[in-house]
């Protein structure tokens, strides 16, 4: 009888989705499929039915094949499927709604990680004098991290440009409807606590819940 697979093992093909028996997945789902040659060419759309409006999204294989490959994996396994967007930033240069984390803590993910796969095209973020800030403009859709190839299934969509460095990986892109779910988010803003009756950095005052996600094609 042949031995076990070793259970920190990565996938066998290129993009090597790794087991963190550490960090155990916040809703159970298996590894993604590795192939040997990654689709790597159009884009993919994305439906997330949230209770405050859809937000349609387009993914491109071309600028993050990998990140592609696990976000429709996690989508077709309804990872996402009733969870909060647990994360509203409203700081002057960053400008974002995070999302895909099951546990709703902000550190829950899908039980691996993959290699980040970043933009080397960004222009500079003009309030950034260093030069070392990108633009992350409105309607980019990119990958959450906990450092370098730390990718697992939290997301965030930008509202409006925003500085950031190019440490994120970006694989696609938000519609216009929504952008319109986007900015009433954002116009509810942060939830104030009693620590902080005015804060830019927390859970949006208007809960924003995926309840469903799906792949229009």
């Amino acid at each position: 009888m042949a031995a076990s697979a070793d259970p920190t093992d990565p996938t066998d093909g290129p993009c090597a989705y790794t087991p963190t028996p550490g960090e155990p997945a916040a809703r159970p789902v298996p590894l993604p499929p590795d192939p040997r040659r990654t689709p790597s060419r159009g884009t993919v759309e994305v439906m997330l039915r949230t209770n405050l409006g859809p937000i349609p999204l387009v993914l491109d294989r071309v600028e993050a094949p990998c990140t592609v490959q696990s976000f429709l994996h996690l989508v077709r396994h309804r990872f996402y499927h009733q969870t909060i967007c647990h994360r509203l930033t409203a700081y002057p240069t960053l400008k974002v709604l995070q999302c895909g984390d099951p546990s709703g803590t902000g550190s829950g993910g899908p039980g691996y990680r993959y290699a980040d796969e970043l933009p080397t095209d960004l222009p500079p973020a003009p309030t950034d004098p260093t030069g070392e800030r990108r633009v992350y403009a409105r309607g980019v859709l990119a990958m959450a991290n906990a450092g370098p190839d730390t990718n697992g299934s939290q997301f965030f969509l930008v509202y409006a440009d925003s500085a950031l460095r190019p440490n994120y990986s970006i694989f696609g892109t938000v519609a216009q409807s929504g952008l319109e779910t986007l900015d009433e988010v954002a116009a509810g803003g942060v939830a104030p606590t009693p620590e902080d009756p005015a804060p830019v950095d927390g859970a949006p005052a208007l809960t924003t819940t995926i309840k469903t996600t799906h792949i229009r094609r």
